[in-house]
C-alpha cells in the first residue's frame, strides 16, 4: 500500500508577508512529513500559487521558497502532480521539466490502490457559465501565453496578477452555492460512473460526506487562506482530512 498526500487552495503569492511566510513553513513541514512517512504522491489540486507566468530564461523570484520544497521532494522521489486552478492556469513546462511534476487539466479519473478516484481543482464544472469557459480559453490560449512571456518579465507578471483578481472578482469569496453545486456535480456523477472518492477545491469549504449512492465519498480540501493548514491523507485504502 502507497501513501499519498492531497493539497488544495493554499494561494500562494496572495496574502501579507506574515501570512505568506507561515504557509511556507507549513509546506516545509508537509514537506518534512511526506519524507518522513514515506509518502510516494503529493497531488496538488489548483489554486496552489495565485499567479503564475513562465518565461524561458526567467524564474519569478517571489515562490522561490515553494520551489525549493519542490525541488526536494522531487529528489526523494516523491511523485509531484498539479491539477490546474482558475490561479495557477498557465503551468507551462518548467515545473515538469525541472521537477518532474504531472500537470493536469480539469477532472481526472486515477485508480490507487485500487480505489477509484476522480480528482481536479473544481472549477469549470459548470456547462451554463459561459463567462467563465471564455475567460479560461483566453488564459490558457498557448499564443497568449507566448505572447505574455515574450514581455519584460516585471510587466508580464503584473498582467497574470491582474488575471489572479479578474477570477477572484468572478468568484469573490467561498459560498454555500459554490459548494453545494460541487456535492450536487458528484452526486449526480456518482449515479452514471462507479468511483469511491471525488475529491476537489475551489470552493474553500473543508468537507467530507458520504454520496447519494451510501458509499462514495465527497471530499472538499478546503483552503490555507483562513489560517488553517488542513490537507487530505489517502492511507491503506482509506482517505481522512488532517491538519497541520
Amino acid at each position: 500500500m502507497s501513501n499519498s498526500i492531497f493539497i488544495s487552495d493554499t494561494h500562494l503569492g496572495l496574502q501579507g508577508e506574515r501570512a505568506e511566510a507561515c504557509k511556507i513553513r507549513r509546506f516545509e513541514e508537509l514537506a518534512d512529513l511526506v519524507v518522513r512517512q514515506e509518502v510516494t504522491a503529493v497531488y496538488m489540486l489548483g489554486d496552489i500559487l495565485d499567479y503564475w507566468m513562465e518565461f524561458r530564461h526567467v524564474i519569478p523570484r517571489y515562490f522561490s521558497a515553494f520551489l525549493c520544497i519542490l525541488r526536494d521532494l522531487s529528489r526523494h522521489d516523491v511523485e509531484l502532480h498539479w491539477f490546474s486552478g482558475n490561479h495557477d492556469f498557465a503551468l507551462g513546462r518548467f515545473f515538469t521539466d525541472e521537477f518532474g511534476v504531472r500537470c493536469w487539466y480539469g477532472m481526472q479519473e486515477l485508480t490507487l490502490d485500487g480505489k477509484r478516484f476522480y480528482l481536479g481543482h473544481g472549477d469549470g464544472l459548470d456547462s451554463s457559465d459561459i463567462g467563465y469557459r471564455l475567460f479560461v480559453s483566453l488564459i490558457r490560449n498557448r499564443f497568449n501565453q507566448k505572447l505574455l512571456s515574450a514581455l519584460q518579465p516585471d510587466l508580464a507578471v503584473g498582467i497574470m496578477r491582474g488575471f489572479s483578481r479578474m477570477s477572484r472578482k468572478r468568484n469573490p469569496a467561498p459560498s454555500n452555492e459554490e459548494s453545494d453545486f460541487l456535492l450536487q456535480y458528484a452526486d449526480a456523477l456518482v449515479r452514471q460512473k462507479d468511483f469511491d472518492y471525488f475529491v476537489c477545491g475551489h470552493s474553500h469549504a473543508l468537507k467530507q460526506t458520504t454520496l447519494c449512492n451510501g458509499r462514495s465519498r465527497y471530499i472538499n480540501l478546503g483552503t490555507w487562506i483562513d489560517g488553517t493548514f488542513p490537507y487530505g491523507m489517502f492511507h491503506n485504502g482509506e482517505f481522512s482530512l488532517q491538519e497541520l
